[in-house]
């Protein structure tokens, strides 16, 4: 493991339940314009449920991949733990996108 990915895997476990943080955000966080590279780091995390991985989604506040897929088995789990932990999706999205997004404090 790299460890780029060790700074994205510990940066992350700094998001709260009942928040969202986006791809972007992480990525401003570590000073990376590797939004892609950060995603795929997070579909492979193998710290999971510790990593919250599930509070990553896309910067428009749809939910994006789970997993390493779009299926929709993993994007129902993701949206499983993301409503136990008091977030609304509707129609893909985050409702209230900015009132529950997470923004990195550096």
């Amino acid at each position: 493991m790299t460890s780029f990915a060790e700074k994205v895997y510990r940066l992350l476990t700094n998001v709260p339940p009942g928040y969202v943080t986006t791809y972007k955000e992480l990525g401003r966080a570590l000073n990376c314009r590797g939004y892609r590279l950060i995603g795929q780091i997070l579909s492979k995390n193998p710290y999971a449920p510790l990593v919250p991985c599930h509070r990553v989604v896309k910067s428009d506040g749809s939910l994006g991949g789970f997993k390493g897929s779009y299926d929709s088995k993993d994007t129902q789990e993701k949206v499983k733990l993301l409503t136990s932990e008091g977030i609304i999706i509707k129609n893909g999205k985050v409702v209230n996108f900015s009132k529950v997004f997470y923004k990195f404090q550096i």
